[in-house]
């Protein structure tokens, strides 16, 4: 029953269904009309003025470059439909006062005033309609359906149809009463009528008359008033009358209806008497669900994943707590307050290495083992189950070596930190963390979120013993983004939770060590926010290596950031704890070291070393959800620890890495739009004192496009120079720039070189503001000049609409002077300044000339601030898409010439595919085989797995003992438990007494 519903409302989605199919008809009819009417006017007045169409090119490129990013997908819903009103807006307040719409016969005033007064009457009665009848519905009059309440979306795109609808049907056919046929052909040239005649009629301009001549029927005979008022004596006070349209004098006003009024009328009919049938008889008793069920229904049939961290977002409350969060905990918590040391003193007195809170020896009984190992994992929902859903596959097959290889699930899950981004919360832990592993690999049916395990390990439901439980376990290490609150949440929700999905959480403290078959050992560091170990934690790792670890075994150490290389890169040396405890205590037993942080995947293999006690392999891999981060950076890297180094393997390669970076121009603010709210309002400060430029008469007198160009780079130049010799806000906007950039540039490049590219690229940005501002003002001053603005004041469309209004829509009764009244003044008060809105380039012209006239001080603080905020709205977005143009190339130079910015030119770009984790199997014969499984593209879109849904399961059963442990397959080709692949694969063989043969 849950399917047929779903599909009944797939196909019949109320409302919006029938919305669209309006639309279509209004759009077609949009285009049937104004082909028409603009085709047979080009063909008599052909407007040959370069200047005014080459601003508008100038004009609606800059409006699709601003609204690129928003075209044909959704990035969130409600910034995408603020932009797109807001440049429809925009874009109508600037066109309607250009001439060419005119000289095609196109009133962009008419349409615009008319479009407002429909609309602003459509939405007070439908919404006065709805509730009236949800009033109806209270006392129990109507239907019980009746009290869904539509959305305001679904009312402001109906009013907006009909007022489309009629603003077409009143530009092609006009509000008149008695109308006489006047066909093309009568009113036409008669030389272009013979010259026609002479054609074939088979051409297209004949059909292109026929075309017209069917428009004019189609007013006369479909549109035509439906009568008079004296035929509805009860309607006459409330109607609109007709244009009385005659051939010479006229005795009297019009009596007939309005046919304006009677299509208004017919589609506010139609309207409501769709809602009430729907609402009342066979919709509601096809769809008896309520909104709480659909929308349950809804979640159900696709997951509700969060997506990758906005980090150049400008309005995201989530970054601004991890700034504070981040400052709060270098400021306690770094050397200070530390966790680990808490973590210590509630041991207790019994021996470090015995089995406590931190030594898990359970393992090692075991014949072989396989694990994996994953780092960063909670960013976006989409990468993160990717991996999850990898991990907790029973098996993954793919191709080794050319033959066909099953590789088991891991008994056992590393994570290496950064569990949620961007910073720790119980959102962003249960959403972006939790909430993919679970859907991956669903916990017990016993197991509750809210649940707090106070005495570790809550064994699951028939196990006595740890030892005795099959299932997969994890043990995590925290990262630098887990601490920035001091550990709170990771202990929450780490240390005191018994399950992450279907895998069991043993773990108490923030580090361990795990002794695993064949003498192979794991050492989990937690190097909180210094990149080290503390003392505590050193004097456990190093007694265990004394007492516990012997000569021939192996260690695995795991941290979360690979020191060695973001010191190579950052020119520094830390983690001195850990070299030490490695160098001196495990005196070459640690084999390899792996890490996460960098969210890439490389590993590099020892070729000679000056030190005895190296370690074999380097291993870096957090591709575990997190955007990708580049490898062509730390090419050049191959000294550590006095060991020579060799890369033998990097995902993505680092051609694949450079190319990537190309993003950052052409992406940057598609991937990054909520970056405007920062870029607009900086270029808006940069040239705040340059408004407005009064002496621009010079560049227009030019006679030459050279001498004009010239005027106009002398000016631009001129105003630079302003800025810094007389300006107050744009120079001191300038000079904080300059500081952020400088600050901006990495710290391992020398003073000089920083100075450099911050200062060039502050200069850029500059420039391009200085152009911005140039651009905007020429094109007001050559408005001005041509008389299109500064001619009516500050409502030039509301005065001249009423003037229209009392000309082309009688009102013999009084109809308009009673809804004044009534209303107290807000009917005209309301369309009055509606349409003030759509006169900004005229408060920028008005204000503009008496400021360069009498100066600022004439003026009071209220005109000046309505001023610079008309100029902002039409700045911002002029601005927003060349700032970002100009910091994505800034990034994209950076990253591939300068290899600085590796975090900032990636993080910008969000990227969510090249998601990888590492599986390692410890073989019986003691060595250890390491295989890397990458997915080259992650899924966008998830379905219900119907193997999953169909499996039979009993009311006990874990998830581990599932055939298809995953609820959500990918939605596209192809799926990544089939295109999953293996980049790297290597053995590390287990240390051999010299009196020990080798075992096969």
């Amino acid at each position: 029953m849950g399917r047929v519903r779903t599909i009944l409302t797939h196909t019949y989605p109320y409302p919006h269904e029938h919305s669209r199919h309006i639309m279509t008809a209004v759009i077609i009819a949009c285009l049937f009309f104004i082909s028409s009417d603009n085709m047979h006017t080009l063909i008599h007045k052909l407007d040959k003025n370069i200047k005014w169409w080459s601003m508008y090119v100038c004009l609606i490129g800059f409006f699709y470059f601003f609204s690129s990013p928003f075209l044909g997908r959704t990035i969130q819903p409600s910034y995408s439909n603020f932009n797109r009103w807001y440049v429809a807006w925009i874009c109508f307040a600037s066109l309607y006062h250009l001439p060419s719409f005119q000289s095609m016969g196109v009133d962009m005033r008419m349409n615009l005033s008319l479009f407002l007064t429909i609309y602003f009457s459509s939405v007070l009665f439908i919404t006065a309609f709805h509730i009236i009848f949800i009033g109806l519905w209270y006392i129990g009059l109507v239907a019980r359906m009746a009290g869904t309440r539509p959305g305001i979306w679904t009312i402001v795109q109906n009013c907006t149809v009909i007022s489309i609808a009629c603003c077409v049907f009143y530009s092609h056919c006009g509000n008149r009463a008695v109308h006489k046929s006047k066909s093309f052909g009568s009113n036409s040239d008669p030389n272009l009528l013979a010259f026609l005649e002479n054609e074939n009629g088979s051409t297209w301009i004949s059909n292109f008359l026929r075309m017209n001549q069917l428009k004019d029927q189609i007013c006369s005979s479909w549109f035509a008033p439906v009568g008079s008022a004296s035929d509805y004596p009860m309607l006459a006070k409330w109607v609109i009358y007709g244009e009385l349209v005659c051939s010479g004098s006229c005795a009297g006003p019009s009596d007939e209806i309005s046919p304006l009024y009677s299509l208004w009328a017919t589609f506010v009919g139609l309207y409501i008497a769709n809602f009430v049938v729907e609402r009342s008889t066979g919709w509601a008793l096809t769809h008896p669900s309520t909104d709480e069920e659909d929308e349950k229904l809804k979640r159900h049939m696709k997951p509700d994943f969060l997506d990758m961290v906005p980090w150049y977002s400008g309005t995201s409350a989530d970054l601004f707590k991890t700034a504070f969060d981040l400052m709060v905990s270098v400021t306690l918590f770094v050397g200070r307050f530390d966790m680990r040391m808490m973590q210590a003193a509630m041991k207790g007195p019994r021996d470090d290495t015995q089995k406590d809170d931190l030594l898990y020896d359970y393992f090692n009984e075991r014949e072989d083992l396989w694990f994996d190992f994953v780092a960063d994992t909670g960013d976006g929902g989409n990468s993160s189950y990717t991996v999850a859903r990898l991990l907790a596959q029973p098996s993954i097959r793919t191709v080794i070596g050319g033959s066909m290889h099953t590789l088991p699930r891991g008994n056992l899950l590393l994570i290496g930190g950064d569990l949620a981004y961007p910073n720790p919360s119980s959102f962003t832990y249960e959403r972006r963390f939790f909430k993919p592993f679970e859907y991956a690999l669903q916990p017990p049916p016993w197991y509750r979120a809210e649940h707090i395990a106070l005495d570790k390990p809550e064994l699951p439901r028939g196990v006595s013993k740890i030892f005795e439980y099959d299932g997969p376990q994890c043990f995590i290490i925290p990262g630098n983004h887990d601490w920035f609150d001091g550990l709170h949440t990771f202990m929450r929700y780490i240390c005191h939770k018994s399950w992450l999905g279907g895998w069991f959480l043993p773990q108490k403290k923030s580090y361990f060590a795990l002794q695993l078959p064949k003498g192979w050992w794991i050492f989990g560091l937690d190097l909180s926010l210094h990149g080290d170990i503390d003392v505590y934690q050193f004097k456990f790792f190093a007694d265990l290596c004394r007492n516990k670890v012997g000569e021939n075994d192996s260690v695995i150490v795991v941290t979360h950031e690979p020191n060695w290389l973001l010191d190579w890169y950052w020119k520094e040396t830390t983690g001195k704890n850990v070299s030490h405890l490695i160098h001196e205590y495990l005196n070459g037993r640690c084999k390899l070291r792996m890490a996460g942080d960098l969210h890439h995947y490389m590993r590099h293999s020892a070729t000679g070393s000056e030190n005895p006690n190296f370690v074999q392999h380097l291993l870096v891999n957090g591709c575990g959800g997190a955007f990708l981060h580049p490898t062509h950076v730390f090419r050049n890297f191959e000294r550590f620890s006095g060991t020579t180094y060799e890369c033998k393997a990097a995902y993505p390669s680092y051609d694949e890495s450079s190319g990537i970076a190309l993003g950052n121009i052409l992406k940057f603010r598609k991937k990054n739009w909520q970056f405007d709210i920062i870029g607009g309002f900086i270029y808006f400060i940069l040239v705040f004192s340059m408004f407005p430029q009064c002496n621009l008469v010079h560049i227009l007198n030019e006679e030459t496009w050279s001498g004009r160009l010239k005027s106009f780079s002398s000016t631009i130049w001129s105003a630079l120079l302003y800025i810094f010799e007389h300006s107050y806000i744009s120079s001191v906007g300038s000079l904080t720039l300059l500081m952020a950039s400088y600050s901006f540039v990495p710290s391992k490049l020398s003073r000089r070189k920083r100075a450099i590219i911050g200062g060039l690229h502050v200069l850029a940005h500059l420039t391009a503001a200085l152009l911005l501002m140039m651009l905007l003002e020429l094109g007001i001053e050559i408005c001005i000049r041509n008389h299109l603005l500064a001619t009516s004041g500050y409502h030039t469309l509301y005065e001249w609409y009423r003037s229209m209004e009392s000309e082309h829509f009688p009102d013999p009764t009084g109809l308009r002077a009673r809804l004044e009244q009534w209303t107290l003044g807000l009917y005209p008060a309301c369309i009055k300044y509606l349409m003030s809105a759509f006169d900004v380039p005229e408060v920028m012209a008005v204000t503009r000339i008496n400021i360069c006239k009498n100066g600022m001080m004439s003026l009071s603080r209220s005109v000046l601030i309505m001023y610079y905020t008309s100029v902002f709205i039409y700045f911002w977005i002029f601005s927003t898409p060349v700032v970002s143009l100009i910091f994505g190339s800034y990034l994209y130079v950076c990253i591939n010439w300068f290899h600085i910015h590796f975090d900032e030119a990636f993080s910008s770009l969000r990227i969510a595919n090249y998601k990888s984790f590492t599986r390692f199997h410890i073989k019986k014969d003691g060595d250890l085989e390491i295989f890397t499984l990458a997915v080259d593209k992650v899924p966008k879109g998830w379905k219900l797995d119907p193997r999953w849904e169909s499996e039979v399961r009993g009311p006990h059963q874990l998830s581990h003992e599932r055939k298809h442990p995953s609820k959500w397959r990918s939605a596209s080709s192809p799926d990544p438990v089939r295109s999953v692949r293996v980049v790297d694969h290597f053995t590390i063989e287990r240390t051999r007494t010299p009196d020990l043969e080798p075992s096969c």
